[in-house]
């Protein structure tokens, strides 16, 4: 957390002392919370606002996203899907749904749920890597592929991608393609790329 972040929480949490109620303090300072990865005082919080605000998709996201952070993916899936049901629009709570299906082994349910965010925006790239995620978990190595492409296309900078195709290389014992995307992150994001370097590159 930068410096400006910390001013910023810090300030969220003298608006509470001052209101300890209001509902829209509690979910802000969660938010700050989340950002430093105190999980457990974000939940906290949210678990209150929440009762006050039980209808609020906002809310219910931001719980949703502090319940994956701490493992408990069950939860967040009951979050998301009020989520999805109060505002069927929120693109990033069907991502995180389907994550949340995938990871619990509910492939099939991940690819309805990830179809469905597609439907509302084609051009979401995240939408696509976790659906090719759940392709390659399926075994289905063809639509993972052009799932990871998609991403890759729609969002060319962005690291995610070419981690997940990467990794796609090396389900396929795909050593040129690996390396490939390999000296890409090298630019993108050094910190993976030092990851995947370290286990298939680099010497000890």
């Amino acid at each position: 957390m930068n410096a400006e972040q910390e001013r910023e929480k810090e300030q969220r949490e003298a608006a509470l002392q001052q209101d300890p109620d209001n509902p829209r303090k509690q979910y802000e300072l969660a938010v700050s919370y989340i950002d430093q990865q105190r999980n457990e005082e974000a939940l906290e919080l949210l678990d209150r606002c929440i009762e006050i605000k039980r209808r609020d998709p906002e809310v219910l996201y931001a719980r949703a996203v502090t319940n994956l952070a701490l493992g408990t993916y069950r939860k967040a899936a009951c979050d998301l899907m009020k989520t999805i049901v109060l505002d069927p629009g929120f693109l990033q709570a069907y991502k995180h749904l389907g994550f949340v299906q995938f990871m619990l082994g509910k492939e099939e349910a991940a690819l309805k749920t990830l179809q469905k965010g597609l439907a509302i925006d084609p051009e979401y790239a995240d939408i696509y890597c976790v659906l090719g995620d759940a392709y390659l978990d399926l075994g289905e190595l063809d639509k993972a592929k052009e799932a990871f492409e998609k991403a890759l296309d729609l969002e060319p900078q962005n690291p995610e991608p070419h981690s997940k195709i990467a990794m796609y290389y090396l389900s396929r014992g795909d050593m040129k393609g690996l390396k490939r995307e390999y000296e890409i992150l090298k630019t993108l994001d050094a910190a993976l790329a030092g990851q995947i370097g370290t286990l298939f590159f680099e010497a000890p």
